[in-house]
C-alpha cells in the first residue's frame, strides 16, 4: 500500500509542472520620500496605492515589502511644485539585477499611478498561459472548419490539425491539413490596445510560424507577428483580438460567411 502511495505522490510530483504555471511575486517597497515639501506620511500613501493599483489588476501577486517577493519595486519620490516625481527600478530579489529604471511625474492634486505601476512590471516575467492543446472551430454551412494547435514549453507548435476551406461558385472545397512550427510569446500585467476602434485589454502578444501540409495552397505557410490575445479567468479559452490564423476564402458573398477571408481567432483549451 505504501509503495502505491509513493508512486501516486511520484508521479503527481512529475506532472505539476507541466499543468501549473508558477504566477510571480511583486513586493513594493517604501519609496523613500526626499527633499522638503514632501513627507514619510506622503511616500507611505503613495506606496500603498501601488499596492492597491497592482493588486486590482489580479494577474500578480503582490505584497508590501520585500518579503517572499520575486521581484521588487523601490524608488524615491521628491516634490517639484505642484508635482511628486517618482524615480524607481524594478529588480530581481535573487540576484537584485535590474530589470528596468523609470521617472514619472505625478500631480499632487490628482494622483494616478496606473503609468507608473505599468512601467514598474513590464519586465517582470509572466507564466506563458498559451502552453497547452487548444481547439478553434468555425461552422460553415457544409460542416466545421477546426483547428487544433499544441504550444509547447520550448516554443515549439504541434499542429495536429490545420482546416482550410474555400467557397466559389457554390462549391466548396476542404483540406484536413497538419504540421508544426515555432512561436514566441511575451505575457503582461495590465495593457491595452485599439482593436477595431476600441480599447481592449490584453494579456499577451505572441508570434508564430507554421509549416503545414495537405492545406490550400494559400496556408501552406502561415507567418504572423503581433498577435494580441485576451484569455479568460480561468485561461481556459482566449481570442486573438487584433487577427486570426487564416484558413480560407470566400468568394461568393455574405450568404455563404460575413467576410471574404476565414481565419482561426477564438480557442479553448482541450488539454
Amino acid at each position: 500500500m505504501k509503495r502505491k502511495i509513493l508512486l501516486i505522490l511520484l508521479i503527481t510530483t512529475v506532472f505539476i509542472p507541466v499543468f501549473a504555471q508558477r504566477v510571480p511575486t511583486v513586493g513594493v517597497q517604501a519609496l523613500e520620500a526626499r527633499g522638503a515639501g514632501i513627507t514619510a506620511a506622503d511616500a507611505a500613501n503613495i506606496t500603498s496605492r501601488i499596492v492597491s493599483e497592482l493588486s486590482s489588476w489580479g494577474t500578480i501577486n503582490v505584497v508590501q515589502g520585500t518579503a517572499g517577493a520575486d521581484y521588487i519595486i523601490r524608488g524615491t519620490i521628491v516634490r517639484q511644485g505642484s508635482n511628486y516625481t517618482i524615480a524607481g527600478a524594478t529588480v530581481d530579489a535573487a540576484t537584485n539585477r535590474v530589470l528596468n529604471e523609470y521617472v514619472e511625474n505625478i500631480p499632487v492634486n490628482n494622483i494616478q499611478i496606473f503609468t507608473l505601476c505599468s512601467k514598474a512590471v513590464e519586465r517582470v516575467p509572466f507564466p506563458n498561459y498559451l502552453v497547452g492543446t487548444w481547439q478553434a472551430t468555425i461552422n460553415m454551412p457544409d460542416g466545421p472548419v477546426v483547428c487544433i494547435i499544441e504550444f509547447k514549453t520550448d516554443r515549439t507548435v504541434r499542429v495536429e490539425r490545420y482546416d482550410t476551406w474555400e467557397h466559389r461558385q457554390r462549391n466548396s472545397l476542404r483540406y484536413e491539413g497538419f504540421g508544426s512550427g515555432t512561436y514566441s510569446y511575451i505575457g503582461y500585467a495590465n495593457r491595452t490596445i485599439n482593436a477595431g476602434g476600441q480599447q481592449v485589454r490584453i494579456d499577451a502578444t505572441f508570434s508564430i510560424n507554421l509549416s503545414l501540409e495537405e492545406t490550400l495552397p494559400d496556408q501552406t505557410s502561415v507567418n504572423l507577428s503581433g498577435l494580441s490575445v485576451a484569455f479568460n479567468d480561468g485561461k481556459t479559452a482566449f481570442d486573438i483580438v487584433n487577427g486570426s490564423l487564416p484558413c480560407g476564402r470566400n468568394y461568393d458573398g455574405p450568404s455563404v460567411h460575413p467576410s471574404e477571408y476565414l481565419g482561426f481567432s477564438r480557442f479553448a483549451k482541450i488539454r
